[in-house]
């Protein structure tokens, strides 16, 4: 008798295709990240500026938190909406960093931001819904939402109006494009920018007459280096705040987010929730609970942040990179360079090779003019950041035409 093959068919493998929703672009910064990888596997240096995330560990009070939690406790399932203990304690973050009440059961915790945005898009919109996004921008909001089947639909910003969304603009795709939604991050990802008080406080009114859901990506809280970050929730209690323990609080590789929902969402949330995730990692709920313990700790982070940032706004415009946009919050410098190239992927890729830095394609955030542009992360040490400046001082690309 013959042995079936283990082979498939032509039919069969043609058949056998991954569905249409995958097929996404992929988020760039890991790509490089994973070419920074393939480099230090290799022997090579890396300066890492490209991913953006703290050089530094969780703070010594979640870690220690940990300790004694796997000492004494099963460390098992939580509810789906996260510890009650870290749900309390977030709520109360906000009434003392903003002086703003929120309940506690309005607070979902979530795996990383990541899951917040998928449990927000999938709990406000419907397949076919059109949402509107800033671009530049952190690319994922896009391929989520087109991964689950919704539109979104681009608002250009520029230096003019400070690399925010105008009302306006708002207001010209509300009436032309009827989309069901709008997300704004402020501090923002790539450009590190903020939106005023006045303008936040305009849009939140704006979305709620229009009956619009406002998204606010507030992950970069924490990290302002001039006026404070006013959350959404000051001007509209209905806005729907997603933040997380990765940036402020240093705790990337833990996974852990939060959701800030209305009531009425929070049942929807936490149905897609169990089905989805079951539960929030407990281990990374624990630590992010003693994480708010750490504060001091986290505070001295933020100064080295300062510095770094101070270092390289000096000593960019000295390698010949003088077009960079203000950098009000986060980590991050979005630079203009296009002086000397119009392909940052190419130039990205020839930097990691030559200089060994790592740094981020502007087309990752906006596909059109990204290709000017170029994100440097500014969280590593500062000797780091000295020597990235040096490098590139030196680097021939540059040098060339400095």
């Amino acid at each position: 008798m013959d042995k079936p093959s283990n082979s498939l068919s032509a039919a069969a493998r043609n058949a056998l295709r991954a569905s249409q929703r995958s097929d996404v672009p992929s988020f760039i910064v890991m790509d490089v990240m994973q070419a920074a990888a393939a480099r230090q596997a290799q022997g090579g240096d890396v300066i890492h500026m490209e991913v953006g995330q703290p050089g530094t560990p969780a703070p010594r009070a979640a870690l220690e938190a940990v300790k004694r939690a796997l000492d004494v406790e099963k460390l098992g399932y939580t509810v789906a909406l996260g510890l009650p203990a870290l749900r309390e304690r977030i709520a109360r973050h906000y009434q003392e960093r903003y002086g703003v009440v929120v309940p506690p059961d309005r607070v979902v915790v979530t795996t990383g931001s990541s899951a917040a945005f998928v449990l927000a898009f999938l709990a406000l919109f419907d397949v076919g819904a059109k949402v509107a996004l800033p671009s530049p921008g952190y690319p994922c909001y896009r391929h989520i939402l087109t991964t689950l089947g919704q539109i979104p639909v681009i608002l250009p910003t520029d230096d003019p109006s400070r690399w925010m969304p105008t009302p306006e603009q708002i207001d010209e795709v509300v009436r032309c494009e009827q989309v069901s939604g709008l997300v704004i991050a402020s501090p923002a990802n790539p450009t590190g920018t903020m939106i005023e008080a006045a303008r936040l406080a305009q849009i939140a009114s704006f979305s709620r007459r229009h009956n619009i859901w406002f998204i606010s990506d507030e992950i970069y809280h924490g990290l302002a280096y001039g006026p404070p970050e006013q959350t959404a929730l000051a001007y509209a209690d209905e806005a729907i705040v997603i933040n997380s323990f990765s940036k402020y609080f240093s705790m990337t590789g833990w996974r852990v987010g939060w959701l800030i929902v209305p009531e009425a969402l929070v049942r929807p949330i936490e149905r897609l929730a169990q089905n989805l995730y079951i539960s929030p990692p407990t281990v990374a709920q624990v630590a992010a609970l003693g994480a708010f313990d750490g504060i001091d700790e986290l505070e001295a982070n933020k100064h080295v942040y300062a510095r770094n940032r101070a270092l390289l706004l000096e000593e960019l415009p000295k390698a010949g990179l003088q077009r960079i946009l203000p950098a009000d919050g986060a980590f991050y410098l979005y630079v203009d360079v296009s002086e000397f190239t119009t392909d940052s992927v190419a130039f990205t890729k020839e930097m990691l090779q030559d200089i060994g830095i790592a740094a981020t394609p502007g087309v990752d955030f906006d596909f059109e003019r990204g290709r000017r542009y170029v994100r440097f992360c500014y969280a590593g040490t500062t000797e780091e950041m000295a020597e990235a400046a040096r490098r590139l001082r030196t680097w021939r690309r540059l040098a060339q035409k400095s």
